[in-house]
């Protein structure tokens, strides 16, 4: 069950970090690099890291594009109950941030979760408010209607973190799809202090949302994530409250190049 709940841990961090934006402080140059390493710990020893790259680059067409990734990667302290290599790549527009493509490649396996091995790529077609899924090694594709203004998890992290700029007392209504199932999401800002390792206490904007958990039964949870209000406005902190009680995600370090 622990696992369990670090696992929604990393895929709500993968869905759900949505970022506060200043763009002339938070668009990178051409080529540029910036990376947001986060831990999750049980008993202060790291069980899970989880890291997000956007890169900004230009198209072969010269259309201009931002390339977001997240890889999630167990520590080795688990041994065999639960080993994790999972990679996400999104392409999205430049100017709107709406995405363009999507690539999972999901590798893990152990005594506590369901081993999975493949890979999907899902295409957007916002002209025609559809999606084109593929997986690697069958020759199907499906076409999947979707809501207008849908996005990945990853392009949804973009479009905050590059474009929008959030203010307290805002509901946001958002759909996204993964490629397994589409959720609409309305979530609430306000403005608050948080504890954070790297910042120490700061003052910080929260995003806060109900959603049905699955593994719970599709019982009610909360999402709480955290942005630091200083311009920079980081992701510092994600925080569950689960059925069985809260787990927290923590930013252990920033990089840029």
């Amino acid at each position: 069950m622990r696992v369990k709940i670090i696992l929604f841990v990393i895929f709500f961090l993968l869905w759900e970090s949505i970022a506060n934006a200043d763009v002339q402080e938070r668009t990178p140059a051409i080529g540029s690099e910036k990376s947001f390493l986060y831990t999750v710990k049980k008993f202060g020893i790291p069980i899970l890291r989880a890291i997000i790259k956007i890169e900004n680059g230009s198209s072969e067409q010269g259309k201009p594009f931002y390339l977001i990734q997240a890889q999630v990667d167990s520590s080795n302290y688990l041994g065999l109950f639960l080993r994790m290599k999972n990679r996400f790549t999104s392409t999205i527009d430049g100017h709107t941030c709406s995405p363009v493509r999507y690539v999972k490649e999901i590798d893990q396996e152990g005594f506590m979760i369901e081993n999975k091995n493949y890979l999907q790529t899902l295409t957007f077609d916002y002209p025609n408010k559809r999606v084109v899924e593929e997986r690697k090694g069958r020759s199907e594709r499906r076409e999947i209607s979707l809501p207008p203004d849908t996005y990945d998890p990853l392009s949804m992290f973009g479009r905050y973190y590059l474009k929008e700029e959030l203010h307290p007392d805002q509901d946001i209504r958002m759909s996204i799809y993964d490629g397994v199932k589409l959720r609409q999401m309305v979530f609430h800002s306000k403005k608050g202090r948080v504890k954070s390792k790297i910042f120490g206490e700061v003052e910080a904007i929260c995003l806060e949302s109900k959603t049905p958990f699955s593994t719970f039964g599709e019982k009610e949870g909360i999402i709480r994530i955290w942005y630091t209000t200083d311009g920079k406005r980081t992701p510092v902190s994600l925080e569950l409250d689960l059925p069985i009680g809260i787990v927290r995600f923590e930013l252990e370090e920033v990089k840029d190049g």
